[in-house]
């Protein structure tokens, strides 16, 4: 029988991620999967597009969970995941990143003792404010196989005690998908046509964290300094359906026009195109910093610390020294005027999907013991 595993994601990161591990768990027949999607991100240009552009198989289940508070949200995934567990009995539960899908996912599973594999384990800010962070710790120590992109990831897991027998550094499947796909976008994308951008000109920039959309004087300050830059150069805004509603809730100054150009949520295809073309990425999102990084284009984090520490140490983002308008502006300031120079690869060789699937073929592990004999 084949390993049957059971995937469950709900928001844009993980579609991503996901399409690398489905791609490759397609050529084996050793291998079977099924799709949860938790509807945590729901609507099309958030969720559907994704599968469609990435070659996704379509979700056998669909949970609508998204547009509540995060005690609610995890809660419904929970009963949700675990009547779909109960009915599919898989060999493992695939989760990914550190989302309250994530979260859900790994308590579900671990509730049925069924073995949890965590993608992007290991990744620390060290903020205990940021529902992120919680979600990514407690789902690493409720898992069976932490699959971590980067050294830095082992290292903070050897700090928690986890067995190292559990932890595998295998690179980042995000960078998987960014080499497979690359030469797509360029070919199929339009974006930079119809926005009537240049390549190299502009920036691109996306706001949805909590602890950016729930601070409205902190979303008036990045928003202030990111219309400031236009006046340089086009700042390119998809704007996430919970920034939106913030903004018109709370009567935030927006200076939307030429300068600030606010766009719709996009699929991968035309944001990776947006990201080949940039100048500059200004952005909160844990995924689209390491995005710019495969294109090689600076980056600065909207936020007070990041996860991806390899990428402030080789000067290809940074963090502004504050999160007001004055400590971004010159965060923007030094990333456009000086260019990184270490090109070095800290996250794999594109091929981390391969590995994690051929380290789940190998067998459950436990502990002491070690590793079970191939279940295949």
């Amino acid at each position: 029988m084949p390993f049957k595993i059971v995937t469950v994601l709900g928001a844009r990161p993980q579609f991503i991620k996901a399409s690398a591990l489905s791609r490759v768990a397609r050529q084996s027949d050793r291998f079977s999967e099924v799709i949860v999607h938790t509807g945590q991100h729901y609507d099309e240009n958030m969720s559907d597009v994704f599968f469609r552009e990435l070659e996704i198989d379509a979700p056998r289940h669909r949970l609508m969970t998204g547009g509540q508070g995060h005690g609610a949200m995890t809660g419904r995934q929970i009963e949700g995941v675990e009547r779909i567990l109960q009915d599919e009995r898989p060999d493992a539960v695939l989760v990914y990143g550190d989302t309250n899908s994530t979260l859900a996912g790994a308590i579900a599973a671990s509730k049925l003792h069924i073995p949890i594999a965590h993608v992007e384990a290991g990744l620390r800010s060290y903020n205990r404010r940021m529902p992120e962070e919680i979600n990514r710790v407690l789902t690493d120590h409720v898992s069976e196989w932490l699959f971590t992109p980067t050294a830095a990831g082992e290292k903070a897991l050897a700090g928690e005690g986890v067995d190292p027998r559990q932890v595998f550094r295998v690179g980042d499947v995000m960078f998987d998908v960014a080499l497979f796909f690359a030469d797509k976008a360029r070919r199929q994308s339009g974006i930079l046509r119809d926005l009537g951008l240049e390549e190299g000109s502009y920036c691109v920039a996306t706001v949805h964290r909590a602890e950016n959309t729930d601070d409205p004087e902190r979303l008036q300050a990045i928003l202030s300094a990111l219309a400031q830059l236009g006046r340089e150069l086009p700042v390119v805004l998809p704007l996430h359906p919970r920034t939106r509603a913030v903004i018109a809730r709370t009567g935030i100054a927006l200076e939307a026009g030429d300068a600030l150009r606010l766009i719709d949520p996009v699929g991968y295809l035309d944001m990776t195109r947006l990201l080949q073309g940039a100048r500059l990425v200004a952005t909160d999102s844990g995924g689209l910093q390491k995005e710019a990084f495969f294109h090689k284009v600076p980056c600065v984090t909207l936020r007070d610390e990041t996860e991806w520490v390899e990428l402030i140490d080789l000067a290809w983002n940074r963090i502004p020294r504050s999160l007001d308008q004055t400590g971004i502006d010159a965060a923007i300031a030094e990333a456009l005027g000086s260019a990184p120079v270490q090109d070095v690869m800290p996250y794999g060789d594109g091929n981390a999907a391969s590995a994690i699937i051929d380290i789940l073929l190998r067998g459950r592990i436990t502990g002491p013991t070690g590793v079970m004999p191939d279940q295949g």
